[in-house]
């Protein structure tokens, strides 16, 4: 490893140059990565804070929940049998303030169940980012198509829905609204075993949100991105260790003839990579989480930790990778040969 560190210091200019596009490259990854995150959690909060189970919409609904329709009956057998289960229904509306300016909301009811606020009615619970719109604890919000008023009853944290913040009212009063008698939903928390129920068909969580078109269209494409960023780190690698050895081939030759094995050299090679990649991911990582503190308040942001060991790891094995294919001509290299066909 001694030559390996000794050659890097010789070339700095080269291995700075790589280390920086490194840097960039991953850098954009963790931005983009954290803004992914964060747009899935103000996209779908309400529905990934769930527990896991499984969700039931009507069979004929063709996967879109707006068109789902629990019927009453099965509705109350699954709520008998299954104690912790609960049939909820979201819509997207708005309601007016006291100077009649109109909030998007996202309306949520549901029957008695710890996994959503109990409102009475006529109250409603909001996203605590209505809040930032000069909605308080008191104040009396209007719909159009209800007849009553809503009196704002407290704030809930990190509960959106297609971008807007939920709003958790009393079933009677988003039938009311939506002049609708069914349930749209089933959640079944906890539950291992999908349980088939004639007329309903059932979704995983994970399943679930991907019926959502605006969730899996939006991270479908920044993921894409992402891997794709991945991908050219990786043939970044690829390159420049393969014009590092076109150059080195009589260096090669030489320390082969000297009793060297192909398997050093391998490692000094895996040993420049890993400090050129662990450098570059140190400094974006440091750099990505620092921009989650100056972000534009309203930015959706999140790039946990979870997430920021995975890239890491990913780096780090495709820059073996990327190196290693790279470095196959090393084990052609014949002393005598490279040695009359290269320079030291």
């Amino acid at each position: 490893m001694n030559i390996a560190w000794k050659e890097m210091k010789k070339n700095k200019a080269k291995f700075t140059i790589l280390g920086s596009i490194i840097f960039l490259v991953s850098f954009l990854t963790f931005i983009i990565s954290g803004l992914s995150n964060g747009l899935s959690q103000d996209n779908a909060a309400l529905i990934k804070d769930l527990p896991d189970g499984q969700f039931y919409m009507n069979a004929d609904a063709n996967e879109t929940y707006n068109l789902s329709k629990i019927d009453v009956d099965i509705q109350a057998d699954i709520l008998k049998k299954q104690k912790d289960a609960m049939a909820f229904s979201i819509q997207m509306g708005f309601v007016n303030d006291t100077e009649d300016k109109q909030h998007s909301v996202a309306f949520v009811t549901s029957t008695d169940s710890k996994l959503f606020k109990s409102v009475g009615k006529g109250e409603v619970i909001l996203d605590r980012s209505m809040e930032d719109d000069g909605i308080k604890v008191g104040d009396i919000l209007t719909n159009n198509q209800f007849n009553g008023e809503f009196k704002v009853t407290g704030f809930v944290d990190q509960q959106k829905y297609s971008h807007a913040p939920v709003a958790f009212i009393n079933m009677d009063d988003y039938k009311e609204i939506y002049r609708a008698q069914e349930m749209q939903l089933i959640f079944i928390p906890g539950t291992e075993k999908v349980q088939d129920v004639s007329g309903l068909q059932s979704f995983s969580n994970k399943d679930f949100l991907n019926t959502i078109p605006s969730y899996n269209a939006e991270q479908m494409s920044l993921n894409m991105i992402v891997w794709f960023l991945v991908v050219i780190s990786g043939m970044l690698f690829a390159i420049f260790f393969y014009m590092m050895n076109v150059q080195k081939i009589g260096l090669y030759g030489i320390l082969k003839a000297l009793g060297v094995k192909t398997s050093r050299l391998f490692g000094m090679m895996w040993y420049q990579m890993i400090v050129i990649t662990v450098t570059a991911l140190v400094l974006s990582v440091a750099l990505s989480q620092g921009f989650a503190t100056i972000a534009p308040e309203g930015m959706p942001f999140s790039l946990t930790l979870e997430t920021t060991i995975q890239l890491s790891i990913i780096f780090l094995i495709i820059g073996f990778i990327g190196a290693t294919l790279s470095g196959l001509q090393i084990k052609k290299v014949e002393p005598l040969q490279a040695i009359q066909q290269g320079e030291v």
